[in-house]
């Protein structure tokens, strides 16, 4: 199957070439035709493969969960980006920001500084990305808390980061299997084996 089809294109579609030192950031929001969450890494474009079974349930379980627990305050966001650097703009899963981040409908990205949480959900071509390129981005651009969510005989397993903001890295605070109870960036309790049942979490 040539990639053009693979991303619902005309077979006709010719891929865009990309100017000298990559593409940037802004660019994302003037090149027609991109495959839906299309991301930028370090001036690449990056396109994602077709969602697994694990990710859409781990992505819904997590989310609704995430809206019962959030104070009223936060919103959270679902596959948007946001602006790292020039010349990245990835797309965390989920992402926590304050309400007064949202500007209006038209908007397509976040700025790391209204980033509470980023969560990314790790699938098979993106293991390198998820467990290594972007936390080092998540944790330079000062975003606070990061969650890297991994398949584990068909439930998720959460790994839990928070930023050391003198060193701007992530450090280790824990490993869930089953349960998910934290106390940041605020207090929430999560039973991932409720991953694929319906109408999971209670408010």
């Amino acid at each position: 199957m040539s990639a053009a089809r693979e991303y619902g294109l005309d077979e006709q579609y010719e891929w865009a070439r990309p100017p000298a030192g990559g593409w940037t950031a802004d660019d994302l929001d003037r090149l027609p035709n991109l495959p839906p969450h299309t991301e930028l890494i370090d001036g690449s474009l990056v396109f994602m493969s077709p969602q697994t079974h694990f990710h859409m349930v781990t992505l819904r379980l997590l989310e609704n969960a995430l809206l019962d627990f959030a104070p009223e305050d936060l919103d959270v966001i679902r596959e948007m980006t946001t602006k790292l650097a020039r010349r990245d703009r990835p797309e965390p899963d989920l992402m926590v920001v304050p309400r007064g981040a949202t500007t209006g409908p038209r908007q397509t990205w976040y700025d790391p500084d209204d980033i509470l949480l980023a969560v990314e959900i790790v699938s098979a071509d993106s293991v390198e990305r998820d467990r290594e390129v972007k936390p080092r981005k998540y944790a330079r651009a000062g975003i606070r808390h990061f969650w890297r969510v991994e398949e584990d005989d068909g439930l998720p397993v959460v790994y839990v980061y928070e930023l050391d903001p003198a060193t701007r890295t992530y450090a280790d605070t824990g490993i869930h299997h089953k349960q998910l109870k934290l106390d940041l960036p605020f207090p929430l309790d999560i039973d991932l084996t409720a991953v694929n049942r319906r109408g999971q979490q209670p408010g």
